[in-house]
């Protein structure tokens, strides 16, 4: 009786390989959704929660895109420490170890980056704004031009 079974397990396996195909990529897909992780140990923040966030927190925003792009529009109160110099210019963010830092760019997918970079140095509040700046036009929030 048992390998009739087993046999039989095995001529359904052949016969619908592709639905076990299937459940073996969606158990991988659950298993590395970005969005049940944090970016690089960092807490995400929509654009809506973020004055919430940096209320309570006394929490910076430092915007991470080049300054050109800085210029054109940023978040009110933000401070501009372009990705590409961020590591040599983390000394402007000393006095926010223990405070908070939220990191903001363009689309939300160069502050894990920045956000691995604070995590080393025992930054213990880091906060990354999901969907960026874009999320933050979106949703119809003011922009500051220097």
């Amino acid at each position: 009786m048992s390998t009739e079974i087993i046999s039989m397990f095995i001529e359904f396996f052949v016969e619908y390989w592709y639905l076990f195909a299937m459940l073996g990529v969606i158990i991988v897909l659950l298993a590395i959704d970005p969005s049940n992780r944090g970016v690089a140990g960092a807490k995400r923040v929509s654009a809506l929660q973020l004055p919430q966030v940096q209320s309570r927190t006394s929490a910076i925003v430092v915007d991470i895109r080049e300054a050109e792009a800085f210029k054109n529009g940023h978040i009110s109160q933000s401070i501009n420490l372009p990705i590409s110099t961020f590591e040599n210019s983390m000394g402007k963010l000393k006095k926010y170890k223990d405070k908070g830092v939220i990191l903001a760019c363009e689309a939300g997918n160069q502050t894990g980056k920045a956000a691995a970079i604070l995590r080393k140095n025992e930054y213990t509040e880091v906060y990354v704004l999901t969907g960026g700046l874009a999320a933050w036009r979106k949703e119809n929030l003011p922009l500051e031009k220097k």
